[in-house]
């Protein structure tokens, strides 16, 4: 019988900004408390009654493991929904990139939710909870400029059909949300970012938005996959 004294917690990766920060701040405003893991947390982030910061570097395979082994091991925690939003992006033609950019991709992309899910499915299947993916609009188009992205977006989304079909008869809701263009630091590293027009460019609390539809239906019901696409197509360009 399920412990009612439990709470219900969330694990959501880069957590510290943009997509994750929202996702991290709609799920603490939902009930759950929620565990963010990221490389450097705000003052103001830090400070939300429900968020709980874990400083931890996902490219570091050991200290990631070890970081969410402490959590699970909190006696009052009912893990309930995982959030693998974390993201490294280079842009330019894939001949320009280097193995080790070619390398962080992969594993912050793809390796870090595949490693995650894995250590974290025995306790969200006692739950009868969601593994929710945040990869890209990328996953299902031509990505020139980022191949390499788009390519690890995209083995994303084939993880997240293939676990949704292998878990769903426990009762583990499985969804991959494809945001296409996002007002982020995402594209730090692009010589474009997000059109400055609001139809132009999704918000994070967009695809926030999206997650709690996702966790809002009701049991029973499962939402595989979600594209978020602004109403119109275009990038700016950086200014020199």
């Amino acid at each position: 019988m399920r412990d009612i004294s439990k709470k219900k917690t969330a694990i959501v990766t880069g957590a510290s900004s943009g997509i994750g920060r929202a996702i991290a701040g709609k799920l603490v405003a939902m009930g759950y408390e929620v565990y963010g893991i990221g490389r450097t947390f705000s003052d103001e982030t830090s400070m939300k009654e429900g968020f709980h910061p874990v400083i931890c570097d996902l490219r570091n395979t050991k200290e990631l493991l070890s970081a969410v082994r402490e959590i699970v091991k909190i006696r009052d925690t009912e893990l309930k929904v995982l959030v693998n939003n974390a993201g490294a992006a280079y842009y330019g033609l894939h001949e320009t990139l280097d193995p080790e950019k070619i390398q962080e991709m992969v594993r912050v992309n793809l390796e870090v939710p595949l490693v995650l899910t894995q250590q974290l499915l025995k306790y969200i299947r006692e739950n009868k909870g969601n593994i929710i993916n945040i990869s890209s609009v990328t996953a299902v188009s031509s990505s020139p400029h980022g191949a390499c992205y788009g390519a690890t977006k995209a083995g994303l989304m084939s993880f997240g059909r293939s676990l949704f079909d292998e878990v769903r008869k426990h009762g583990v809701r499985v969804t991959t949300i494809l945001p296409d263009m996002t007002d982020t630091a995402l594209y730090r590293n692009a010589d474009f970012e997000a059109d400055d027009a609001d139809d132009a460019h999704l918000d994070p609390m967009d695809v926030a938005d999206a997650v709690g539809y996702i966790l809002g239906m009701r049991g029973g019901v499962s939402v595989p996959e979600i594209m978020l696409r602004p109403q119109i197509h275009r990038i700016k360009k950086k200014k020199n």
